[in-house]
């Protein structure tokens, strides 16, 4: 071949091999895998009948509140009935849900106490136990999800059930597209909540808190309900932290 020929061929083909892009490395194997799906607790009996509108007792146990605890009752839009700017902080405030209180009617209230830097209880409404909550208005509950810890284990609970959410993303039920523990015939899974914060807890060993995020015209009776998934003792818990996540109000 012609020498004058041989020299462009050979660049062209040094150019090519230079275009060249390398092969992408293969996945990494071993790393963290999704939950296997939630499956759901049954009735003791419901092999016997339909037992899909259903759900297994449940019974709620927890701590007791304070004794030396200020009691404020949560009555819809009424006031606190509690003078925030003359009560002591060293004393704990038990929260006390009245019927159909939503957590949008309460919000102000529950903004001046996390403002007030006080130590806020909410208690159970059918049984005389409480949990010791931290408040977190939607900015700070953004710096709890940046914080380096495991897990930011939370608990969004609507009409329609329970999704449980973690930092490796949602744990699914039986229906992926549905929440991780559905309402049944109108009521909460709790029995089934509990094994699925268990079920987190399992991969998330460290994680210290877990926070709940009602929707804001869920009822804050149904919150502190749910909130006893988390207990499973009078002195144990799956997460020993609990916080609620509310709505604080716009500035006027």
């Amino acid at each position: 071949m012609n020498r004058a020929l041989l020299a462009p061929l050979l660049l062209l083909a040094a150019l090519a091999c230079t275009d060249k892009k390398p092969a992408p490395p293969p996945p990494l194997k071993g790393g963290p895998q999704r939950l296997e799906p939630l499956e759901r607790v049954l009735p003791a009996d419901a092999g016997e009948r339909d037992a899909v509108f259903e759900v297994a007792p449940f019974t709620p146990l927890g701590p007791a509140a304070p004794a030396n605890a200020v009691k404020v009752t949560l009555d819809g839009d009424k006031p606190l009935g509690l003078d925030l700017k003359t009560a002591a902080k060293d004393v704990p405030i038990l929260l006390v849900p009245v019927g159909d209180t939503y957590l949008a009617q309460v919000a102000a209230a529950l903004a001046a106490l996390d403002d007030g830097g006080f130590e806020v209880w909410l208690a159970h409404p059918d049984a005389p136990i409480a949990w010791r909550l931290t408040l977190r208005d939607e900015p700070g509950f953004q710096r709890w999800l940046e914080q380096l810890e495991p897990g930011k284990v939370r608990v969004i609970q609507r009409a329609d059930g329970f999704e449980l959410s973690t930092n490796m993303g949602k744990l699914q039920g039986i229906d992926p597209n549905g929440p991780s523990v559905p309402a049944r015939g109108g009521k909460m899974d709790l029995a089934t909540l509990q094994k699925g914060l268990k079920k987190i807890h399992s991969r998330f060993e460290a994680a210290p808190d877990l926070c709940f995020m009602p929707s804001y015209g869920m009822e804050l009776a149904e919150v502190a309900r749910a909130m006893a998934a988390d207990s499973t003792a009078a002195d144990a818990a799956i997460f020993p932290n609990l916080c609620l996540v509310y709505p604080r109000p716009k500035a006027k």
